[in-house]
């Protein structure tokens, strides 16, 4: 919602029903562009600019994407004039909880019977990464999550994942069975020669522990693929 009018200036000046902060508390957040609500975070100005053209400053760097902002170093966020280490932890902390509260939501049933549910309860959190994560979900019975670790970050291969690592939580938890699930910062979720030794080695290894892994899903920019859908956990008795 545009208001019309300047961003120079000290916020405090302007009228009230212009001001971000009394836009928020009269009218609620929805009301507001994201400017200004990165404004509030903000705080105040620098240098004669205001708050609001601080914020504007700041989202026009992160090419308007909340998603690139959320995922910036706090270095590249303090090299916009206005915004020291406070302000900038302080936007990548609202975008973090913002991040969490949408996947408490999506986390609500916590049984997982689909690759989709799995996509589901880790899209957020794994599809901007710049690196790669490696994570396992523990599984009862019941299909229902008991436990989730993450192995590693950075780039994997099969000497960093090791067995050890994934199935020492498992049997922990007294878990049923494990998923697999990592992401692809470049946004193809196609398995690589790499994952799909990983997975065999994994697979292997639950196979002897009684402990079966029931599927390798790899996150990426808006899709995923399953190693189960894509019968590539042929060798797993579980």
């Amino acid at each position: 919602m545009e208001t019309g009018s300047t961003t120079a200036g000290k916020i405090k000046d302007w009228p009230s029903r212009e001001r971000p902060r009394e836009r928020f508390l009269a009218l609620g957040p929805a009301a507001l562009r994201t400017s200004e609500l990165l404004a509030i975070l903000a705080s105040s100005g620098s240098g004669g600019r205001s708050a609001l053209e601080v914020a504007e400053a700041l989202y026009e760097r992160f090419g308007r994407s909340l998603r690139r902002l959320g995922t910036a170093p706090g270095s590249q966020l303090m090299a916009v004039p206005g915004i020291g280490r406070a302000r900038a932890v302080a936007i990548q902390a609202a975008l973090e909880l913002g991040r969490r509260a949408a996947e408490e939501v999506l986390q609500e049933n916590d049984r997982v019977t689909t690759p989709r549910d799995v996509y589901r309860r880790f899209e957020l959190r794994l599809r901007d990464l710049r690196q790669e994560e490696f994570h396992v979900l523990l599984l009862n019975t019941q299909n229902a999550v008991i436990g989730e670790v993450m192995i590693t970050r950075g780039i994997l291969d099969a000497s960093v994942v090791h067995p050890r690592e994934v199935f020492a939580p498992a049997l922990a938890e007294a878990a049923a069975a494990v998923i697999l699930v990592h992401n692809h910062p470049s946004g193809d979720p196609t398995p690589s020669p790499a994952d799909q030794e990983i997975t065999r080695q994994l697979v292997e290894a639950g196979r002897v522990l009684g402990i079966p892994v029931r599927d390798h899903v790899v996150i990426g920019n808006g899709r995923y693929v399953s190693f189960l859908d894509l019968g590539l956990l042929s060798s797993n008795e579980g």
